[in-house]
């Protein structure tokens, strides 16, 4: 199978759910209507990856998966069912954390810049050995060392020794080597190899040289070759030197191969038009999706209570540029210095380069073809922030726009780890006005997206990126999206909200008040949640935001105060009522907004992608919540109780969910031309017509969803119509036939949501036939 996917489901695989285990669930996805499976990375990773960005191995299949006997079982076993296979890939960077399961590293390590290998990795010779930043706080952590087998050892880990630097102590060995073992906490002022953001376990190689793509890719291509793998979903492409060059190599080396970047693009930044790919991940089209179901007139009453019980600002641009300015100085003051390294003669270039770092509105250009725009408006908010170092900001402005040095190379891939690590990983865990919008891709000081901004967006998609993918859940997401879509009620409900959050603070305070409003909403956002997960994840949280702890400097007596508050609220029966008593008020309105989200996802231009699981209700937090196991089995029996006719209840089975997921996947199946045609808006009439967003495809399939569903309670459809084209129309998720002026009282009676094809389009044995059960 070749060319663009109808539709993908990603599965995430480690050793406890194998190819084997994959290739089990695929006859449930085949069944409910995807045309690819679309799989983590599968070359070899560390011991124990949970996720497979760590590879250390790219020659072979993972062992822990099955290895490649696995892989071609799981091929056959796709192939046979008649379904396509997209896999991601790490072209930016390696594990490096058990050096001696990395080859290229561990013949770096050996035998220094003379290695065979020494340019496969983005190291930086000039200060002499290569720093590795592994030891512990301990002052006298050398003395740990040992030669062991003809290696260095430092606890469990193992070093090579170079030719003839076996003799002596252990310290004096260590100190002929072409590396030199240092505390971890070196690495963000000293480190010089380039890293995946800010994890040293992670080296960045460089896969712009032809040798190292190909003995990067070599295994991957082959299965594309193989025709095993029909589509590649590459990650991070921000950290490469050259992303346009790199996707033009891919694209020769697999011809016919469906690619998506994961690309987050700021909103109104638009991906590059020159690169040979389909289009994004879809975190743009998640942006825009959950943004329809915000009301936007919750912004200004939550604004003011976010204040009002926190303190914290509510400026999220400033929050933002300050905190990629601490990355920038800190957890990445080695590239910011190497940074600076390169502009010899300059004062203060550390300060300047940080400064515009800190200051750029995107996660970075692509000089010299394009992003001088962004790289202006960096340099002209940096100099308004920083008068005092005009002369050294024009240095680097012009040092930035040389285009084909390494400092224009270097700067552009270290903006992008600036705005991942300093809004993404950490702005994103500080404010929390409405997480709802605190999601990689979105802009939490952008309350909502109307439904005519909805629609230029998808007519733009249609006509630029039509097969880009689409998604509302992946394995990155801060929160799944039936948790976003619970909470996006809020801003439809903020009086309320407010009085309820009031007196639960005051009856149970946080550690702090931002946390602690950070905890009520994730509380009710993905209600019921069983203690041990909260307690992991508000853990996670406070160490992201880096305000009272973090992963390199825990501080105990707050986490213990952090554990103790979550506690308290589990244990105050009362207050636990309420709180679940206000998050099941608000649920039935949830999951309106999350059959209404899911039904435009699926069938709005661009490849929808389902993450696993989220065919049912899925309440899911960050990783590693959202990666928790499965249960195939019975979403398999519910999908068999649908097809046997049963009525879709819209309740906790989550049969409701499933039911418009599996007939929107198998409509585009069924009807893949309809889905790559036209996109056409449509407007209801009425005074209720604000409520609705519809569209129709190629003028045989329409798309009906309800938006802000209490104020919709509040008001009713009244005489709110939708007028068809002429013809008659059947709703997929029914069976009710339409024509002409329909009343919105009517079509969305049964669901809040409508799925309407001409009758021709509902012929399919496959269409379910709902319209007794009414």
């Amino acid at each position: 199978m070749t060319g663009q996917p109808g539709s993908t489901y990603r599965l995430q695989l480690h050793a406890g759910f194998d190819f084997a285990a994959a290739a089990e669930a695929a006859e449930h996805l085949a069944s409910l209507g995807v045309t690819h499976v679309y799989t983590s990375p599968l070359l070899q990773a560390g011991p124990g990856s949970t996720h497979g960005y760590d590879v250390v191995d790219p020659s072979q299949a993972s062992d822990d998966l099955g290895g490649e006997a696995g892989r071609r079982r799981f091929a056959d076993r796709l192939r046979a069912l008649g379904l396509g296979c997209v896999v991601d890939i790490v072209p930016n960077h390696m594990s490096v954390a058990g050096p001696a399961l990395n080859s290229w590293w561990w013949d770096v390590l050996a035998s220094g810049p003379a290695a065979d290998h020494a340019s496969y990795f983005d190291v930086d010779w000039s200060r002499g050995r290569l720093l590795l930043p592994v030891l512990g706080d301990d002052p006298e952590a050398l003395d740990q060392l040992r030669l062991v087998e003809g290696q260095l050892a430092y606890y469990d880990k193992r070093f090579p020794l170079a030719d003839g630097t076996g003799d002596g102590s252990p310290r004096a060995v260590h100190a002929r080597q072409h590396y030199e073992l240092v505390s971890w906490r070196r690495a963000n002022d000293e480190l010089n190899y380039r890293r995946f953001f800010d994890v040293t376990e992670l080296a960045g190689i460089r896969v712009e040289l032809q040798e190292v793509f190909a003995d990067s890719h070599r295994e991957v291509l082959r299965w594309v070759a193989a025709g095993d793998v029909d589509g590649l979903r590459i990650d991070h492409p921000d950290g490469l030197a050259d992303p346009g060059g790199y996707l033009a190599r891919l694209a020769r080396s697999t011809p016919g191969c469906w690619v998506v970047v994961e690309k987050i693009l700021e909103p109104g930044e638009s991906l590059r038009p020159t690169w040979p790919c389909a289009g994004t991940t879809g975190y743009d089209a998640m942006r825009e999706v959950g943004g329809v179901f915000v009301d936007p007139a919750g912004e200004e009453p939550l604004t003011r209570l976010y204040a009002e019980l926190t303190g914290e600002p509510t400026d999220f641009a400033a929050l933002a540029h300050d905190l990629k300015l601490r990355v920038a100085t800190g957890s990445l003051r080695a590239e910011t210095r190497r940074l600076a390294a390169l502009l010899p003669g300059v004062p203060d270039a550390v300060d300047a380069v940080a400064e515009v770092m800190a200051c750029f509105p995107v996660y970075r250009s692509y000089l010299p073809e394009s992003g001088a725009e962004h790289l202006d408006t960096a340099v002209a908010a940096a100099a308004e922030r920083r008068p005092d170092l005009l002369a050294s900001i024009a240095a680097v402005d012009a040092a930035a726009r040389a285009t084909g040095t390494e400092f224009c190379t270097r700067l552009q891939q270290t903006t992008g780890m600036v705005m991942a690590k300093g809004v993404e990983d950490t702005a994103f865990y500080r404010y929390h006005r409405l997480v709802a919008l605190n999601e990689v891709g979105g802009d939490p000081s952008q309350f909502g997206v109307s439904p005519a901004e909805f629609h230029t967006a998808c007519s733009a998609r249609q006509q630029r990126w039509p097969a880009s993918m689409t998604a509302l859940s992946t394995h990155d997401t801060k929160r799944s999206e039936d948790v976003r879509a619970r909470l996006a009620v809020l801003s439809e409900v903020p009086q309320k909200w407010a009085a309820a959050v009031r007196d639960w603070s005051a009856r149970a305070p946080a550690p702090d008040p931002n946390i602690g409003y950070l905890a009520w909403q994730t509380l009710v956002g993905a209600w019921p949640l069983p203690h041990d997960r909260a307690v992991a994840y508000f853990q996670k949280a406070a160490r992201e935001a880096e305000q009272h702890t973090s992963w390199s400097d825990v501080n105990e007596e707050y986490e213990a105060a952090l554990q103790g508050f979550v506690a308290a609220v589990y244990a105050d029966e009362p207050l636990l009522a309420e709180v679940g008593a206000f998050a099941e008020w608000i649920t039935p309105y949830g999951r309106s907004n999350s059959l209404s989200q899911k039904l435009v996802q699926l069938t709005m231009p661009g490849v929808p992608d389902t993450y696993q699981g989220t065919e049912l209700w899925d309440l899911s937090l960050v990783d590693p919540d959202n990666r928790r196991p499965v249960d195939f089995g019975l979403r398999r029996s519910l999908l068999a109780r649908l097809d046997a006719g049963e009525l879709p209840a819209v309740d906790d089975s989550g049969m409701a969910k499933l039911h418009v997921v599996s007939s929107a996947l198998r409509l585009r199946r069924e009807r893949p031309d309809v889905f790559r045609g036209s996109y056409l808006p449509m407007a209801a009439t009425g005074e209720a017509a604000e409520h609705v967003l519809a569209f129709g495809r190629a003028g045989d399939v329409i798309t009906v969803v309800t938006r802000q569903p209490v104020g919709l309670e509040r008001v009713g459809w009244q005489d709110a119509a939708l007028t068809l084209p002429p013809g008659t129309w059947t709703d997929r998720l029914t069976g009710l036939a339409y024509a002409g002026n329909v009343p919105l009282v009517d079509l969305l009676d049964r669901l809040p949501v409508a799925l309407i094809v001409t009758v021709a389009s509902s012929s399919s044995p496959q269409s379910r036939n709902l319209g007794s059960h009414r």
